[in-house]
């Protein structure tokens, strides 16, 4: 298993200027609860399953099964 920045640095960089922004929540989301602090819940959940291969909600990470 491989988790990665999306090779699309534009996308990477506007999702980490949003970060900054939010003081760290997904910049995607309205809400502002632990669950969206990034790496969200969400997908860090998703890592931990075997069978899931893309993107987390906010396409700033890449998980891979290699």
């Amino acid at each position: 298993m491989k988790v990665e920045f999306n090779p699309d640095k534009e996308i990477v960089a506007t999702v980490q200027k949003g970060l900054e922004r939010t003081g760290g929540y997904c910049p995607c989301r309205l809400e502002r609860t632990e669950d969206y602090k990034c790496m969200c819940k969400e997908f860090r959940e998703q890592i931990k399953d075997p069978n899931f291969t893309g993107f987390c909600h906010c396409m700033l990470y890449y998980k891979s099964n290699e």
